[in-house]
């Protein structure tokens, strides 16, 4: 059990750093899809039509990966920060209410990208995104909304980690516990 909650912890904070890079990539475009549409527009008096969209679609995966990347830092609000300083059969079981929650938000969010309430994939979120264009960008909205469920993938992934690490007793004082 200790061997697989450490693999699973080292899983969850490599897709972590390529979580971080991907939102500062996704910040870095959109300000540069920002920048060249208040360059286009007002000094060579010609937008393209592109740009806005761009912009809106970077901040979404940057948002999606951030809050990611802020759960598995423990830098999400918490009711009860103190919580996570509890150690012992107390902090576990508080860490399992908290993991409840966090199942409870993510598991629909998760399912019903899959899924429609038909177990239908085609109509899932997923699905629908397949099959629309984006209305500037010739490209499938699959590429903008497949950062909503992969985000809460990871951190139902960061949320499982933390919980085995606390289990198995892996957590080094000042270390980071996502799951309290």
């Amino acid at each position: 059990m200790r061997a697989l909650a450490k693999a699973l912890d080292r899983l969850s904070a490599g897709l972590n750093s390529i979580a971080l890079w991907g939102a500062v990539l996704a910040v870095a475009v959109m300000v540069a899809a920002a920048g060249w549409q208040v360059l286009a527009r007002y000094v060579l008096d010609a937008p393209p039509i592109w740009t806005e969209e761009l912009a809106r679609r970077s901040m979404v995966w940057a948002g999606m990966l951030g809050a990611s990347c802020a759960f598995k830092a423990g830098a999400d609000p918490v009711l009860f920060p103190v919580a996570r300083k509890m150690t012992g059969a107390g902090g576990m079981g508080l860490a399992l209410i908290r993991a409840c929650g966090v199942l409870a938000f993510a598991g629909p969010v998760i399912w019903f990208s899959v899924f429609n309430g038909r177990l239908d994939m085609a109509r899932g979120f997923l699905g629908r995104s397949l099959a629309r264009q984006a209305d500037m960008l010739d490209v499938s909205m699959i590429w903008f909304t497949s950062a909503v469920p992969l985000a809460f993938a990871l951190i139902v992934l960061h949320l499982t980690a933390g919980l085995l690490m606390r289990a198995t007793g892996q957590l080094v004082a000042g270390e980071t516990d996502t799951t309290s």
